[in-house]
């Protein structure tokens, strides 16, 4: 009764406190919530196919390597360990970032030229040394903005990251989302974890390529069950269904945290590949367009039957083209497939992937062709760098 009372008394004194400001607001909130997407709200988009009409480019700007923790080392290849054990926490080699930053600006004229609207994350200086009362470290970039948002209808979700060097890196985002808040879009937050040692397994025990297939295929990960994490890039859409990876950034807690937050309207399914090192979904298996998915050859999901009886298309891309001498810090060459469509026929790949350019010509898209091979040493490709604001579309179900 006394717990009633108390929250009885803060309500009406809520309430009191904001009743000038609400009488002063021609457009009620209860007026607003009536419609599922605020008229003229810029953001809305359900799917990775409809026409592209606005989109965030992330940053390479200031991007600084994260120090060699647990979870970086679970998540990138043994060749590059000494890299992050020397540079962790300093820029990435200035010369190469300068090209990438470059490659990506080029990347924004082209995309501004085919009509579409290109919003940018602030710059911030990433080397700055940051403490919770759990761990300590430095960031890393706002290059990825697919990784930390999700955008399901006119709901922009923000990811609660998996990688300590990401903690603060909504922080690049915030100015943007704001605006997108005040122009009608919903905008959530996950549970924000805390990042202590228990998230991780601190005693993963990977030396080598074998173990990393071993402990994928007994479903072991460097992150627990100890609370809620996932990135935004383990989540593809296609209309009412959603897939996800649990991967070494998003855990079972974070998927099921997803699948509640957009029940009963989006469905969330888990899906699983033969890959020694799940980080992102994009690389491994991209939908790009209704009933067509490419789905990579080395990397084959196991519930692919599931996609061919509903009467998908199942494409295996080419192998890549990138040469093995190329920086991938991390990421596979597989970013090849990594691509951004514009429209159900037009799609952005890299300039180099020839064959994948064929690939996609045979199945009657145009290629729109940019080299941003610098930029995919930071770990990502066109669908990585880009994060779609707002696609001409509706709701649908691809499956049912």
């Amino acid at each position: 009764k006394l717990g009633r009372v108390f929250t009885g008394w803060v309500q009406r004194s809520f309430q009191s406190t904001q009743a000038a400001t609400a009488s002063q607001n021609t457009c009620a909130a209860d007026d607003k919530a009536t419609s599922p997407v605020p008229k003229d709200c810029p953001v809305c988009s359900y799917n990775e196919w409809d026409p592209l009409e606005e989109v965030i480019v992330g940053r390479a700007e200031n991007a600084c390597v994260p120090p060699f923790s647990v979870e970086v080392k679970a998540n990138t290849y043994e060749k590059y360990w000494s890299f992050y054990q020397k540079f962790g926490g300093q820029s990435f080699p200035k010369d190469h970032l300068k090209k990438a930053i470059a490659e990506i600006e080029e990347m924004c004229n082209i995309l501004k030229r085919e009509g579409v609207t290109v919003k940018r994350p602030d710059p911030i200086d990433w080397s700055v040394k940051y403490k919770t009362p759990d761990f300590e470290s430095t960031g890393m970039y706002a290059a990825m903005p697919r990784d930390i948002l999700l955008v399901v209808g006119n709901e922009i979700i923000e990811a609660p990251m998996a990688w300590r060097a990401r903690f603060f890196e909504y922080r690049a985002y915030r100015r943007l989302i704001k605006d997108y808040f005040n122009s009608g879009a919903k905008w959530t937050t996950a549970p924000k974890p805390t990042m202590a040692d228990d998230l991780y397994d601190q005693d993963y025990p990977i030396r080598s390529v074998e173990d990393r297939h071993k402990l994928a295929a007994q479903g072991k990960f460097v992150t627990t069950e100890f609370e809620p994490c996932f990135d935004a890039a383990d989540f593809i859409r296609a209309g009412r269904d959603i897939f996800v990876q649990r991967s070494q950034v998003t855990n079972y807690m974070g998927i099921e945290w997803m699948r509640r937050h957009l029940a009963p309207d989006y469905r969330v399914h888990t899906i699983s590949f033969k890959d020694p090192n799940p980080m992102h979904i994009d690389a491994t298996f991209n939908i790009i367009g209704p009933g067509l998915v490419l789905s990579n050859p080395d990397r084959p999901c196991h519930q692919i039957e599931l996609f061919k009886k509903a009467g998908w298309t199942v494409v295996r891309p080419p192998v890549p083209l990138i040469p093995d001498d190329h920086p991938l810090w991390m990421s596979s060459k597989w970013l090849s497939m990594n691509v951004l469509m514009l429209d159900e026929k037009r799609v952005m790949v890299d300039a180099n992937e020839t064959s994948t350019q064929k690939m996609f010509e045979n199945l009657g898209i145009s290629t729109i062709k940019v080299n941003i091979r610098h930029a995919n040493s930071l770990g990502g490709g066109f669908h990585c760098w880009t994060c779609d604001i707002r696609r001409r579309g509706t709701l649908q179900s691809y499956f049912d």
